[in-house]
């Protein structure tokens, strides 16, 4: 009907689960954490799980906006794992930001969990069908400015 607003499911009830994800966009690899809250704590994690997932040899770098959990300082401990901050209302110039676009619309979105571990299923769920076609990754989050070489 011209005029009239879709209808929706409402959630009623407020549990919260955050999704941590990085993206390798010349390789598809990725690795994911999802926790009950933000902090520089679960960043902390977050970082050294991509440490410790990339290849000996290799450096990551992790492109992160002006959270307030996304601080230079995380990574002092890690060898392996760079920061490269965003100017300040640039998330158009972050891919992941693309990824938690189709997450959302593709599975999140207009739904209504009954507490949270039925938001870490879906938010899981959601992740792996996402990492499930690895052309997706690669195509949602290569830049040009990205390519740096092997």
């Amino acid at each position: 009907m011209k005029g009239c607003r879709p209808r929706a499911v409402k959630q009623q009830q407020f549990d919260y689960a955050y999704l941590f994800g990085a993206v390798c966009p010349a390789t598809g690899e990725t690795e994911a954490l999802i926790a009950p809250y933000v902090d520089k704590n679960i960043m902390t994690l977050h970082l050294e799980q991509l440490s410790a997932k990339t290849q000996t040899g290799r450096h990551a770098v992790v492109i992160m906006d002006g959270a307030g959990w996304h601080q230079a300082s995380l990574v002092e401990g890690i060898r392996n794992v760079s920061i490269l901050k965003l100017p300040p209302y640039s998330p158009e110039l972050n891919p992941i930001e693309q990824v938690w676009s189709w997450l959302r619309q593709h599975h999140l979105a207009n739904r209504c969990f009954s507490g949270y571990d039925d938001i870490v299923d879906a938010c899981s769920m959601a992740w792996n069908d996402f990492i499930s076609d690895v052309k997706r990754v690669t195509k949602m989050c290569s830049r040009d400015w990205l390519d740096v070489g092997n």
